[in-house]
């Protein structure tokens, strides 16, 4: 599966050549990004393929393939800058140029988010809260008030935002993102645990929480659970000599 950077599809045909990524790249790079700039941290200049892939296991080849869509190319026995790299990554995500983001639902995981200071370093920038609850209108979340629901169509259109953020109960997710949609809002980054009906040029991203817990739950059942079935069955054979088996009684030492 292919992935269209582009944000928006407004830019008249003919100017840009859209970027395409499959998504398992796309969703490399910010694990690249991360350890870039830990390198960054560390006064290390230069990096390679091969350091990178060793450090993250990844396959070497994998990596110059996934590096090559930002556009950068290394160079040979001395690779990339890093700064430099971890700039085009940046360039490419969008990182550099901020995007300013309504959020809609004002509850733990809403507060959580508009909390977390780290997102203006990947280009997000929340710039106001919204709730469907009327009790939660003019409450501070950190330096931002929550605004009533019914604002968020009049302002989207005014401020010019395109990406919307929602953290509301599963039942409230709907109406919030057919508003977003008439407001203009292009992207939605989706915490509800519901998939969203919008129309084909709007870019929603879910992110399951709970499919995600089930899925780490499972595994970790998984490694805990014994196998013993075989070794139980051997027992109730031992101590069943006059089992029945498929509907029909067996006799030990039977033919």
């Amino acid at each position: 599966m292919a992935i269209d950077i582009n944000l928006s599809d407004i830019v008249p045909a003919g100017l840009v050549t859209p970027r395409t990524i499959p998504l398992a790249s796309l969703r490399r790079l910010p694990q690249y990004h991360h350890y870039l700039v830990e390198l960054e941290a560390k006064g290390v200049t230069q990096v390679s393929c091969s350091l990178i892939g060793r450090d993250l296991n990844c396959i070497p080849v994998q990596v110059r393939k996934d590096l090559q869509y930002t556009g950068i190319i290394g160079k040979p026995k001395t690779g990339y800058a890093v700064r430099e790299l971890t700039q085009s990554i940046e360039s490419f995500l969008g990182w550099n140029n901020v995007n300013e983001a309504f959020l809609v639902g004002a509850g733990n995981l809403g507060t959580a988010l508009l909390g977390h200071e780290r997102f203006s370093r990947f280009g997000l920038r929340i710039v106001a809260a919204f709730d469907i609850d009327p009790n939660k209108a003019g409450q501070q979340i950190y330096d931002k008030v929550v605004l009533p629901f019914e604002k968020l169509g009049e302002l989207a259109q005014r401020m010019g935002i395109h990406l919307g953020i929602i953290t509301t109960p599963a039942e409230a997710a709907q109406t919030v993102a057919d508003e977003m949609v008439k407001a203009g809002i292009q992207a939605i980054w989706n915490f509800a645990p519901v998939r969203l009906k919008v129309p084909a040029n709007t870019f929603v991203h879910n992110e399951d929480l709970y499919s995600s817990l089930a899925s780490l739950s499972w595994k970790l059942a998984q490694r805990f659970r014994v196998p013993i079935q075989s070794e139980l069955q051997e027992q109730i054979e031992e101590d069943n000599p006059d089992r029945v088996t498929d509907g029909e009684p067996v006799h030990a030492g039977s033919d």
